[in-house]
């Protein structure tokens, strides 16, 4: 019976561990998704992932961004000031979904890479190694291991939606800054970033 009980309130334990929400890290990735629009211009349940930044954590248990906007290039920014930056017209904020890598242990290194490119404008072109940035390509030049490997990888971009059609934010923001759609190239997105097997959720949400 006593081995029974154990074992009972072993899995309770278990359970209230996965239930508990964790502390945001350094070096969690924060991916920000809209919702689709249907036809009629309403939300869908459907979201398309459109950004994606860095946490910073300091010493006071702030809360920090590293990311790249059209507007400001490469920066660091309070919470909050991503939080307004990210609102919607309707006074909502996004969906935010954030990760973590598997392997935490040169996380901080990774970050402090990020910080350095903190001035860099944003990546009109989506050109590698041009001295400019693009959201998702901050992360791939950033998460980059003690021996030079890239901890995530280049994919064929592909901004179209279930449709195969290309995603109509995507259409919307490349007609505003008169740039050709980067469909095809070789680069990463914050979808592509999402997918991959170097992360796992955090169960906590910063949208509160």
């Amino acid at each position: 019976m006593r081995k029974l009980i154990l074992a009972i309130l072993a899995v309770l334990a278990a359970f209230s561990c996965r239930e508990r929400p964790e502390p945001f890290c350094t070096g969690d990735l924060v991916f920000v998704a809209l919702p689709m629009r249907t036809v009629s211009g309403e939300d869908s349940t459907k979201t398309t992932l459109i950004h994606v930044g860095i946490l910073d954590v300091d010493q006071l248990d702030s809360l920090w961004i590293v990311d790249v906007t059209l507007k400001h290039g490469v920066m660091r920014d309070p919470l909050d000031t991503f939080f307004r930056d990210f609102t919607r017209s309707n006074g909502k904020l996004p969906e935010m979904i954030v990760m973590r890598l598997k392997d935490t242990s040169h996380v901080k290194e990774y970050v402090q890479n990020a910080k350095s490119y903190i001035g860099q404008p944003y990546d009109f072109d989506f050109l590698p190694d041009n001295g400019a940035l693009y959201c998702s390509e901050l992360v791939y030049d950033s998460y980059v291991k003690p021996d030079g490997t890239h901890i995530f990888q280049e994919v064929p971009i592909d901004l179209t939606d279930g449709s195969g059609e290309i995603g109509p934010y995507w259409v919307r923001l490349f007609e505003r800054i008169h740039y050709p759609v980067p469909q095809g190239k070789m680069g990463t997105t914050p979808e592509s970033l999402l997918e991959s097997e170097e992360l796992r959720p955090v169960n906590n949400s910063l949208v509160k």
